[in-house]
Order: structure tokens, then C-alpha cells, then sequence
């Protein structure tokens, strides 16, 4: 069975935040995924979409495949580094500031017929 995958690193959004929305697209077809990030009104989709895009322009590339006969097999939101930073907190203590990043991963197969 052939896979096809696609990679965004380093996205400025927290992985916890990212999880809740890639839940919802997991093992769905990539037409039915692609219409629901679209009409999503959050900035956290934005990049999902394009990695999903990405994945799809590779399976087009390699397997000469159409939207309609791809499947998400895989779809992983790993932690990735996190910018650490101090911001004044109550009777002039430093408190510590944390922007986390995340890595996402899509892997595409073919539907079963």
C-alpha cells in the first residue's frame, strides 16, 4: 500500500491547542477534511490546510491520484521547541513565559474500494 506524507516544522502554535482541530480530520477522506478546515474561521487551521495541500500535491505527483480517492491514514501533532522567556510577575519576581511550537505530520493512503 502506498503512503504518501508531507511535514511542517517549527509552526507557531501550541500542540496542545492543534489537537482538538486534528482529531476531528483523522481517517477522513481528504475531500471531506479539506471542505471542513475551510469553512473553520481560526488561525491554527491555516497551516493544517497547507500541509494537507502539500501531502495531496504529493500523491498527485507520484501516483497520479485524484482528492476523491485518498484517505488521512496518519495525522500526528508532535511537540516541538519551546522559546522561553520572563515576564514581571507580583513583588518583582520574574515570571517565566513559555511559546511553545509543534510539529505536524500527514500520511495519505489510498481508499479501499
Amino acid at each position: 500500500m502506498e503512503e504518501y506524507n508531507a511535514k511542517a516544522r517549527y509552526i507557531r502554535v501550541s500542540p496542545y491547542k492543534m489537537r482538538p482541530v486534528v482529531d476531528v480530520i483523522r481517517g477522513k477522506d481528504v475531500g471531506y477534511a479539506l471542505n471542513w478546515l475551510s469553512v473553520q474561521a481560526l488561525k491554527k487551521v491555516v497551516p493544517l490546510k497547507k500541509v494537507l495541500e502539500s501531502a495531496i500535491a504529493n500523491a498527485q505527483d507520484r501516483a497520479d491520484l485524484n482528492k476523491s480517492d485518498l484517505r488521512i491514514k496518519d495525522i500526528r501533532v508532535d511537540q516541538g521547541p519551546v522559546f522561553k522567556y520572563f515576564k514581571p510577575g507580583s513583588m518583582g519576581r520574574a515570571k517565566v513565559q513559555r511559546k511553545r511550537l509543534c510539529h505536524i505530520s500527514i500520511t495519505l493512503t489510498k481508499k479501499e474500494v
